[in-house]
Parts: C-alpha cells; sequence; structure tokens
C-alpha cells in the first residue's frame, strides 16, 4: 500500500471511529437532520445525522466516504429512506450519482456541512446523494418519526 493509500486509510479508520461516538449523541439532538436507511444485514433502522439542503421535493447530501460509508452501502441494497428535516420525517428514495461533481455540489451545500465533508473525508472518495421526498411540499402528509431506540 502507498503511503498516501495508508494514510487515507488511516484517517477513515480515524474518522468512523470519532463518528460513531458522536453521532450516538447528535442523532438525538431535535433539530439535527437524520437520513435513516434500512441495515443492509439487520433489516434494523440506521440513523446518521447529514448535512445537506432541500431544493424542492430532493434533499442533496454528499457522503464524505462515498461508497465506503455504510449508509451508501444500506442504499445500495434498499433505496427506500426517510429524512428528517427541521424534526418532521420525509420518507424518499436515495439515488447515488457517481457522475455528479460532489466538490461542485458541496459549493451549493450550507458552507458549514462542506467544510465538515472537505475536514473528514477523502477528497477522491466523494460521492452526491439525492433523496426524491414525498410528503408536506410534495403533495402527501409527511410521516411522523417514530423512535427505533
Amino acid at each position: 500500500m502507498s503511503s498516501s493509500a495508508e494514510k487515507a486509510e488511516s484517517k477513515y479508520r480515524a474518522v468512523t471511529a470519532f463518528q460513531r461516538r458522536l453521532n450516538a449523541v447528535v442523532r438525538r439532538l431535535p433539530g439535527q437532520t437524520l437520513l435513516e436507511t434500512t441495515g443492509r444485514v439487520s433489516g434494523l433502522p440506521r440513523r446518521t445525522p447529514v448535512g445537506g439542503r432541500r431544493t424542492g421535493d430532493s434533499f442533496w447530501l454528499v457522503s464524505e466516504f462515498g461508497e465506503r460509508s455504510q449508509y451508501v452501502r444500506n442504499i445500495r441494497a434498499d433505496p427506500r429512506v426517510r429524512v428528517r428535516l427541521r424534526g418532521r420525517w420525509y420518507p424518499g428514495t436515495a439515488h447515488l450519482l457517481p457522475d455528479d461533481d460532489p466538490l461542485a455540489r458541496l459549493r451549493r451545500l450550507p458552507r458549514y456541512n462542506g467544510l465538515v465533508v472537505r475536514a473528514m473525508g477523502v477528497r477522491t472518495g466523494l460521492l452526491t446523494v439525492r433523496v426524491e421526498l414525498r410528503g408536506k411540499g410534495a403533495g402527501e402528509e409527511p410521516v411522523i418519526g417514530v423512535s427505533h431506540g
């Protein structure tokens, strides 16, 4: 493994270990945006704090570890997701967009989100995710979230 690949792997391991601990706390904050996927092995709901922006009936985000992110792997197995925005849950369908320019996309997302993704991610591993939302503003009432622990 090359020196840069070893550094990237070390960074990935350090950041994901940190995120696991931080996410356990952050996902409980009422104003935090959450992405809920279905665990590809367990079948259980998996909630991940994310940053991004709603544009019309879509929610856009950039995964800092792309295909290696657990929620991206869950989306590959089952693209049906929910997004909690401002305390309300919206069901949707996630689309992984490897042909989108994630750095350009980050410039259109909230500045803080872009800074965090750049700081934690490996620039070559970024992946754009678009969630087509259903719910209020898209012709249906939003789904009210149910706590899964």
